[in-house]
């Protein structure tokens, strides 16, 4: 553990040789890094305020970005490189009148889908030519990771116009079969909704954005997913019934019937996920997967959104998986503790009886 007085850039190459995900810096506590889902302080002194000040204005230094809008609206979010060490994702913030900051580490390489433990049947929506894709789940969950992987695979096996719109820009893609145009928003684009319509007109085959967090921005997703493109899009929701519930919530009640409609058309796959401790240590991910097939079309046209889970659970010859299954093989093939499988399940009662 290190005495204060350490330089930003000193923190940051900590949190990356210790495969950290986050730093946060904030007063009132010491600079710490999250690992494996732990707390870990890097400094034995908590931080004063002043002092937050001053590595937060040295993250905008590196940043190469002017301070003026965060200490107007005290909420900020960018992204940055250090040639040689990583890209961070940075959100700072004011909290109880003084500067804070979370530091999100991003390797600079695509990681290899295989050593993160993501499921084969994840990664086979690169093979998906147009239609709607959600990769959802709580944030912190590695969605952002688990797309940057589809993508890699698109990129290095299709020829096609792939537009990232990404808030902010976290892995940068090269072009190899494909050409890809990242376009971060605030920066190369107004908002969302802008960066989208504006997309249309690009020529992409692909397109990937982060959230959708308003019905006008979920209407033109759908659109374009409608019109020929494959669309890949993000929701912090856990599961695919609630993914659906909150997709047809952001729309007044007069419109659903008709959103219900057009979202069973479009949609082809919902890939949920969240990370879970594994019996070595580290974190693994768990998947739910729902594939769009006529049975579950009908679900969400006709308002039945309670049977999709049973769907689910009948469609494993087609690669579909619940949460709490996917979670049980993990338990059977030893990779997590029983207590993880009871503690991250839906259904624990259920699962208890399976297990006994």
């Amino acid at each position: 553990m290190e005495e204060s007085g350490m330089e930003v850039m000193e923190y940051l190459k900590k949190a990356v040789e210790e495969k950290a995900s986050d730093l946060f810096i904030l007063a009132g506590s010491p600079v710490v890094e999250k690992k494996d889902g732990h707390i870990v302080p890097l400094m034995s002194k908590s931080l004063l305020p002043d002092e937050t000040r001053q590595l937060i204005a040295q993250i905008y230094e590196l940043a190469n970005r002017e301070m003026d809008r965060f200490e107007k609206t005290g909420d900020d979010d960018f992204s940055f490189a250090v040639s040689g060490v990583a890209r961070f994702r940075v959100n700072a913030y004011r909290q109880r009148g003084s500067l804070a900051a979370v530091i999100r580490v991003v390797a600079f390489r695509i990681p290899d889908w295989r050593e993160l433990n993501i499921s084969e049947e994840v990664m086979k929506v690169a093979d998906i030519t147009d239609g709607m894709v959600l990769v959802t789940g709580t944030a912190g969950s590695g969605k952002s990771t688990t797309q940057a992987c589809i993508i890699d695979r698109i990129n290095s096996s299709k020829e096609t116009h792939i537009v990232t719109l990404e808030d902010p820009i976290e892995y940068l893609h090269t072009h190899k079969k494909s050409i890809i145009s990242q376009r971060e928003i605030s920066i190369d684009t107004e908002d969302y909704l802008a960066a989208l319509r504006a997309c249309l007109r690009q020529a992409p085959d692909v397109i990937l954005m982060g959230e959708m967090r308003d019905s006008e921005t979920i209407r033109t997703a759908m659109t374009a997913a409608e019109t020929g493109h494959l669309v890949i899009a993000t929701l912090h929701t856990k599961g695919a019934v609630n993914t659906i519930d909150r997709i047809l919530d952001s729309f007044p009640s007069a419109q659903q019937g008709q959103i219900r409609v057009q979202l069973s058309m479009v949609l082809r796959t919902v890939v949920s996920q969240e990370l879970v401790p594994g019996a070595d240590g580290g974190l693994l991910p768990a998947f739910e997967i729902m594939h769009v097939d006529q049975a579950i079309r009908n679900m969400i046209r006709d308002n039945k959104n309670h049977q999709i889970n049973n769907a689910l659970i009948a469609g494993g010859d087609d690669g579909m998986i619940t949460m709490d299954q996917y979670l049980l093989n993990l338990y059977q093939q030893k990779r997590i503790t029983r207590q993880t499988l009871l503690d991250y399940c839906d259904n624990p009662e259920s699962l208890l009886r399976r297990i006994q």
